[in-house]
């Protein structure tokens, strides 16, 4: 996608072969920084502390973060170490424990010489991969966009959180049949949620956006229902960390009540996913994922910058109030409109999934 008219990823290999780098996400929207992860320990911190975020881009560094291990020690010992320490960084998104077990699976079998350099070639084919899946996505849901262009006005999309290609490598998810509508000359308008506590959605889909010059506004995050009972909200369209295998979707935390309020007001809810995000292991989404519970300081305190350009990170709480901080949701899949795959769009249910799993492995 393009900043200010250059085409960029959200990560990129470091052109000595054996590094990588990336946006550093936790600078957004006040200051565009990038950073070089050197070592599988960098790689650990970056999506520990959201310098990277979003399940595709999460799965893309723990690959590269692997393969780093793998030149500092090509062992098994060193092999079976780096994987637990890389997937116990964020237990919710499903594409971190599929990017390990691939990249697992391709190294067990070589000689320890030759692990480094299959590792890395292979981190940059998922990267790669990513991209394609996005762009599918968004070729898919184009054509949902496409009908409900009347053109008498824009087609006004809800967003939740950031699903854009700052939480993939390129394109995004829910945003990558945004930009293709928008770049075929569809008449479209973004509702960006805020995305409390984080604000993915005020800081990074509407930086992104405007970027790339798609009409939008941030909105606050109770304020979605309010404009889908005035018919302000043709569609939502949101990502997702991980979808069962019935149809369950977890997404960012408030992505529930959306879907409630949506369904109450008769405006369809789309989900977007690559496929590695279904978790084919699990069918009851809340009873059986485990939700993140991140720090209170991201309650109890939020980013900004003052008149000067200085970025200061005030409390705006009480000062004496603890905070609970459960970073993601789960919208049963009888809310779901569809599920926009770079495969198609399929039915939030078990039958239907199960057809793609088929498709997937004929």
């Amino acid at each position: 996608m393009r900043i200010d008219g250059v085409a960029k990823r959200s990560i990129w290999p470091g052109g000595d072969g054996e590094t990588v780098e990336i946006i550093d996400q936790t600078k957004l929207p006040f200051e565009f920084a990038t950073r070089r992860l050197t070592h599988c320990d960098d790689a650990v911190e970056a999506i520990k502390v959201m310098r990277v975020r979003g399940a595709p881009l999460i799965g893309v560094t723990a690959a590269y973060g692997l393969a780093m291990a793998m030149r500092e020690d090509p062992g098994d010992a060193a092999l079976a170490t780096a994987y637990e320490t890389l997937f116990a960084t964020r237990p919710t998104a499903v594409n971190l424990r599929w990017a390990l077990e691939r990249v697992r699976a391709h190294l067990s079998p070589l000689d320890p010489s030759h692990r480094f350099s299959t590792a890395y070639a292979l981190a940059g084919q998922m990267a790669d991969e990513d991209v394609e899946i996005n762009r599918m996505i968004g070729v898919h849901g184009l054509e949902i966009i496409k009908s409900h262009a009347s053109g008498g006005g824009p087609v006004n999309i809800l967003t939740h959180c950031n699903a854009g290609w700052l939480a993939t490598v390129d394109w995004g998810t829910a945003t990558s049949p945004i930009y293709q509508a928008h770049d075929a000359g569809i008449d479209v308008h973004v509702w960006v949620d805020e995305t409390r506590p984080r604000n993915q959605g005020a800081f990074l889909t509407a930086l992104e956006l405007g970027w790339h010059g798609v009409p939008h506004h941030i909105i606050t995050d109770n304020a979605g229902g309010h404009l889908m009972q005035h018919g302000r909200v043709d569609m939502c369209i949101v990502g997702t960390d991980r979808v069962t295998a019935s149809g369950d979707v977890c997404n960012k935390i408030g992505t529930y009540l959306k879907a409630l309020a949506a369904q109450d007001n008769n405006v369809p809810f789309y989900v977007c996913l690559p496929t590695p995000t279904i978790d084919w292991r699990v069918s009851d989404g809340v009873a059986e994922i485990p939700i993140e519970e991140r720090a209170e300081d991201e309650v109890l305190y939020l980013d900004g910058v003052l008149a000067d350009g200085s970025v200061v990170t005030p409390r705006i709480t009480a000062p004496n109030s603890p905070a609970a901080n459960p970073a993601f949701d789960v919208t049963p899949a009888r809310l779901v409109s569809g599920l926009i795959t770079e495969m198609g769009v399929f039915d939030a249910n078990t039958a239907a999934l199960s057809q793609l799993k088929r498709n997937l492995n004929p």
